[in-house]
């Protein structure tokens, strides 16, 4: 933030103008608005750049506003909670109150996209590492200084081409919302199945069925269908990503990276990287078809499993924290992944985990649980399905990644 004429890295044909500097305080003011109708309470997520209603859904009236300070916003303001800056300034499409411990900011000479044009201006990295010089404290406890910061230069270029940017980011955002909702509804939509799809306590069907079957669910103690293998305790500091005579599923992915199945030709699994270690593991190297459970969490996520559908040309074997088991006969490609996941069986884990800080189950735990399936063909399709949901959840949230850096690029880009 300089008196320094500038202009983007990326601009839009037809645009040669350097871009106006002018300070803060000439293109904003402080608005502190207590005289107002009821109004709803909006809340703040400045990483996010958003403003929303508050979840509460409370009105707040003019007395009451005014009594403990509540400041009016409008359509187009900013806000920013000046003594806890955690990047960004939040934008409100609303007219609402917000708690005083806020700062509203209003431009002085509002056209038709220049509050969309700030908005996503305050939203990149040059304006929020411009702040560096006038911001204190440790990074997610912050703190602006009000006269320092309205005495900074703000660039921004003629409104022809504020408003060709607002069009830009505006389309990326309503595209970034698009897929966010379709991973959202699919995501919901896929819990729901898994809760119609298994039966539930006390009945011997599911909710729904696949055409064609009608055969009551067989019930076996999880002991009967399953054994278990034994798995190493390396840390992350024994792996490695580049290379090794063998590979590794470590619970910390399980938890937070792999889905219900796991394809290992494409999840670039981990290598071990003591050569040594493989030997002492030959008789629980890891097939398609095996479960993997991760038996420590932070949370009620202890338990999480992941079937392996296809594994790397490496052995690979089970890493910390892990419970490897193997099916004593065959079941259908992706049941297991989806099953032992849902709430159908997991429920069954709740009231055997143990500790506070840390929650764990253990082999005992599981030995004792009951396993519900149907026959082979329904649980294929069973697994087809769901598996189908998951590649469609995958595709939409791969798509959502990839519009966020597509405009965070252009964001680094297309601002000064």
């Amino acid at each position: 933030m300089t008196e320094q004429a500038k202009v983007p890295a990326i601009r839009f044909a037809g645009f040669t103008d350097p871009w106006e500097q002018r300070k803060a305080s000439e293109v904003f003011q402080i608005v502190d608005d207590r005289g107002h109708p009821t109004l709803p309470v909006l809340s703040a997520t400045q990483n996010q750049g958003m403003i929303y209603r508050d979840d509460s859904g409370r009105y707040i009236g003019h007395d009451e506003s005014n009594e403990i300070g509540y400041k009016r916003v409008l359509p187009g303001d900013f806000v920013v909670h000046l003594r806890s800056f955690q990047g960004g300034f939040a934008h409100s499409q609303y007219e609402g109150i917000t708690s005083p411990a806020y700062t509203v900011f209003r431009a002085k000479e509002p056209t038709s996209h220049s509050d969309r044009f700030w908005k996503h201006w305050f939203m990149s990295e040059h304006f929020i590492a411009g702040l560096s010089t006038v911001t204190y404290g440790i990074r997610d406890g912050r703190s602006i200084s009000v006269d320092e910061f309205m005495n900074t230069f703000l660039a921004f270029p003629a409104v022809e081409e504020q408003a060709a940017i607002s069009r830009l980011f505006d389309y990326l955002d309503d595209l970034i919302t698009l897929h966010q909702r379709k991973y959202d509804k699919l995501v919901i939509f896929k819990k729901s199945m898994l809760e119609k799809m298994f039966p539930k306590d006390g009945e011997s069907v599911p909710a729904i069925r696949f055409a064609g079957f009608t055969d009551p669910w067989e019930q076996r103690k999880f002991g009967d269908c399953f054994e278990f293998l034994k798995s190493n305790t390396l840390s992350r500091a024994g792996l490695n990503g580049e290379n090794g005579t063998a590979r590794n599923v470590h619970y910390g992915d399980i938890l937070i990276k792999f889905g219900d199945c796991l394809d290992g030709e494409r999840s670039d699994l981990p290598f071990i990287t003591d050569d040594t270690v493989l030997p002492k593991f030959a008789g629980s190297i890891l097939r398609e078809g095996d479960v993997i459970f991760a038996d420590t969490a932070e949370d009620e996520a202890a338990g999480k499993c992941v079937e392996l559908r296809k594994l790397p040309k490496e052995p690979t074997i089970s890493g910390l924290h892990t419970i490897p088991a193997r099916p004593r006969f065959f079941f259908g490609t992706g049941y297991l992944g989806h099953y032992l996941n849902s709430d159908a069986y997991h429920r069954q884990l709740l009231p055997l985990m143990q500790g506070i800080k840390v929650i764990s189950v253990s082999k005992a735990a599981l030995q004792d649980t009951q396993v519900r399936f149907p026959g082979l063909s329904e649980q294929a399709a069973i697994g087809a399905a769901l598996s189908e949901i998951d590649n469609l959840i995958t595709l939409h949230q791969r798509k959502l990644e990839l519009l966020q850096n597509i405009k965070k690029s252009l964001l680094d880009k297309m601002f000064v």
